[in-house]
């Protein structure tokens, strides 16, 4: 998932170059919410890890 963030993010930044602002910010937007369901998900494993261990 945190590959599909870094690929939007990717997207925006080269779609902002070029001057596709409506694209830019669409696959900026994207990218912020992959990015974030990736760290919830990240942490809910990490902290079911460390339960399931004690």
């Amino acid at each position: 998932m945190l590959r599909y963030a870094l690929i939007f993010f990717v997207v925006a930044i080269i779609a902002g170059i070029f001057g596709f602002g409506g694209i830019a910010a669409g696959a900026a937007g994207i990218a912020k919410i992959l990015f974030w369901v990736f760290v919830v998900l990240a942490v809910l494993s990490l902290v079911s890890n460390a339960v399931r261990k004690v």
